[in-house]
């Protein structure tokens, strides 16, 4: 076996980004490139449920904590700790600058940053965070966990995997190797976590999802 690839692969990808695929495949180029065909393939299916699981865990939180609060910027009276705050602030600061690029686009005034604007502009990991341990007693017992009605475990086991999830999208969101982790159990987990939110959503999101079929191709990758 070699364990170079093509010049021409090696200038547009990179052999440090190669470098992965070119180990699990045995040092064989051609099949270096089939498995990071897949990986694409399986981030590509992968998406869809993230997208699904992300938005929807935004929005039960977010939701809950403005039934609690009495405000739609709940993280004004919210305990957050000091690191939630800068988060917030940061999203509110992305939010103002592609507002002024916006308008500066399009010839008009610039608009007020919204709540929904600065809650979409959140991150994943934003939210997760809320379901940490030190904010247990603030956050998650008095409200949180009426955003996962049909969840009845511990919280910490649910915090875990929103925070495996965190990990897995931003490797998808970011052309990351997947190829190596444990694919069924992370897809498992997803669904475990949109059936906490709703097993009717669940069932949608899994109507449409073709993840299956693309994990039982792996192995033809590599042959």
């Amino acid at each position: 076996m070699v364990d170079r690839m093509p010049g021409w692969l090696e200038w547009l990808f990179s052999a440090p980004r190669m470098k992965p695929y070119l180990r699990a495949a045995g040092g064989d180029p051609e099949a270096a490139m089939r498995l990071y065909r897949w990986n694409v393939e399986a981030s590509e299916a992968l998406y869809t449920p993230l997208h699904y699981v992300e938005l929807a865990v935004r929005n039960a939180l977010h939701g809950c904590l403005v039934l609690e609060h009495g405000r739609p910027d709940w993280w004004v009276a919210a305990p957050l700790d000091q690191g939630g705050l800068a988060l917030v602030e940061t999203a509110r600061g992305k939010c103002r600058a592609k507002e002024r690029e916006r308008a500066r686009k399009q010839g008009r005034q610039v608009r007020p940053v919204t709540v929904d604007d600065v809650v979409a502009e959140l991150t994943f990991g934003f939210w997760a965070t809320l379901l940490v341990s030190r904010y247990d007693r603030v956050f998650w017992v008095p409200t949180l966990h009426r955003a996962f009605p049909y969840y009845s475990g511990r919280r910490d086991k649910l915090s875990d995997d929103l925070r495996a999830l965190v990990r897995l999208r931003n490797r998808v969101m970011h052309h990351e190797p997947i190829h190596e982790e444990d694919l069924d159990a992370e897809h498992a987990r997803i669904y475990r976590v949109l059936a906490a939110l709703s097993p009717d959503l669940a069932k949608m999101v899994r109507a449409g999802d073709r993840f299956r079929s693309v994990l039982d191709g792996k192995e033809d990758a590599l042959e």
